[in-house]
């Protein structure tokens, strides 16, 4: 954990804690994350929750990796992790970790031209990344860490050739198929960064005190120092902590095939990695920076999205949010930024059929790669985009992480009101409209007469009203007269 202050244009560090739960180990077979591993990670989360308790929840932001995202039935875990801090733990994708940990680099590193590759073995992925200044061009994380592959081959704690042979082997695969892109992106410079990198170049220049880089002849000297120790109780060089002892190996196995498949000469040690990436990216968000919203353009200019459409329906959509916000306890600003994303992005999926396009933009929007955002930012979107017309669709709303299981279902009626009153794409402005909201129904008023003039949109509105009934929400329509 790492916990900054914001001074004078630049994020000063005052306090870190760090403690090696190796989660990604507690996760059995079948999906489920083991008893003790899960209460020694609730133990951890509770230390560091006393730290949080004065903190502002828009303040902080907590994440999970791999282990969270291959876990299966985690919910319990994640709420009782939730309790234990105090905030909620967003799982974020790989691609989306690859991005911080280059935001993280890049801004604790000096600036210089041209490209830079980084290097984060993790638990239980690496992520490879080229990019130039604050911008990363290629990403990719690959599904093996120090954890699963020191588990995989030196379970035991026994280190032979035969076993490091096998875990580089296994290294080797998984990095085959990214070296040809990578190669051809290209680098001036190569930077490692988070624990395990750190660790390994500490543990070069304990072997030899005149390093000053990670090597190929260096990586060979701990490669020799381990095979000789026999086994990871016996890896003693200050650098290799007691708790870092048992995946040592699977770590320095994977360096050593990444120096080999593409070929590197140094690496030198980044200060930076996801944690402070984290703290950038949050500051962005405070200012114009924000990465989400980049994202949403991007996608917005991909599937060829009718701007001006989304920007009526955003509008209304957000006055209607201000008139219910206080009834439905929509006070959290993820409510406006996922009501004005899926407005940006509700006709997404018409760039791949106009028929059940609503599903093909939930589908674009669960399993896409969208830098800035979490599993569940995305989750929230897909599942709003994926309701917002036709008969309501409810499943997998309680999928959603608290309070979002229940409130979903409000921003989805706002949502699908806002598309309805827009379906005729007009840039006319739409009268005055009074919302009364309650538990599960929504009056709505428009001025006297004024659906007797736009016929269409009446019998639309009475449609809506059939639509949530069925799903237990109740819907009343006034313009002079009742309506559904």
């Amino acid at each position: 954990m790492v916990v900054a202050r914001y001074s004078h244009g630049q994020l000063v560090i005052i306090d870190r804690l760090r403690e090696m739960v190796r989660l990604g180990a507690g996760v059995e077979e079948n999906g489920r994350i083991d008893k003790d591993v899960a209460a020694r990670a609730l133990a951890c989360l509770q230390r560091f929750g006393q730290r949080l308790r004065d903190m502002q929840a828009g303040s902080v932001r907590v994440v999970g990796t791999n282990a969270l995202r291959v876990a299966h039935r985690k919910q319990a875990f994640l709420e009782r992790a939730r309790e234990a801090l105090g905030h909620p733990i967003e799982i974020i994708s790989g691609m989306e970790e690859a991005r911080l940990i280059y935001l993280g680099v890049a801004h604790t590193m000096p600036s210089e031209p041209g490209r830079r590759l980084v290097v984060d073995i993790g638990g239980g992925s690496t992520e490879l990344i080229i990019g130039e200044g604050l911008t990363p061009l290629e990403l990719e994380s690959l599904h093996m860490g120090c954890v699963s592959l020191s588990e995989r081959f030196f379970r035991d704690g026994k280190i032979s050739p035969k076993r490091l042979e096998r875990a580089r082997m296994a290294a080797r695969l998984e990095l085959e198929p990214v070296q040809a892109a990578f190669r051809r992106r290209g680098w001036e410079r190569v930077a490692g960064s988070s624990g395990t990198v750190r660790a390994i170049g500490e543990a070069i220049r304990a072997l030899d005190p005149q390093a000053v880089a990670i090597t190929p002849a260096g990586i060979e000297r701990v490669l020799n120092y381990m095979i000789d120790a026999g086994h990871t109780r016996e890896l003693r060089l200050d650098p290799i902590t007691e708790d870092r002892r048992p995946v040592f190996p699977g770590g320095t196995a994977i360096l050593a095939e990444v120096f080999d498949v593409l070929s590197l000469d140094d690496m030198r040690i980044a200060e930076g990695a996801m944690r402070e990436g984290l703290l950038y990216d949050m500051l962005g968000r405070f200012t114009d920076e924000d990465a989400r919203e980049r994202t949403v353009r991007g996608m917005q200019q991909r599937y060829h999205v009718d701007l001006a459409q989304a920007e009526r329906v955003e509008a209304t959509v957000l006055q209607f949010l201000e008139q219910t916000r206080e009834t439905w306890r929509l006070g959290d600003p993820l409510a406006d930024l996922a009501l004005k994303w899926a407005a940006r992005l509700h006709e997404i999926g018409l760039d791949v059929s106009h028929t059940g396009y609503h599903r093909h933009g939930a589908y674009l929007l669960e399993n896409a790669d969208m830098p800035g955002f979490s599993r569940e930012e995305q989750r929230l979107l897909a599942r709003m985009v994926g309701a917002h017309r036709r008969k309501l669709a409810l499943e997998g709303l309680e999928e959603l992480i608290p309070p979002w299981d229940r409130n979903a279902l409000y921003l989805i009626v706002l949502l699908r009101l806002a598309v309805l009153l827009h379906r005729g794409r007009s840039p006319t402005a739409l009268p005055p409209m009074e919302l009364t909201a309650t538990a599960r129904s929504l009056e709505v008023r428009f001025p006297a007469r004024w659906l007797n003039d736009h016929p269409l949109t009446s019998a639309d509105l009475l449609q809506e009203t059939d639509y949530l009934r069925a799903s237990g929400f109740r819907l009343r329509v006034f313009s002079g007269r009742v309506i559904g």
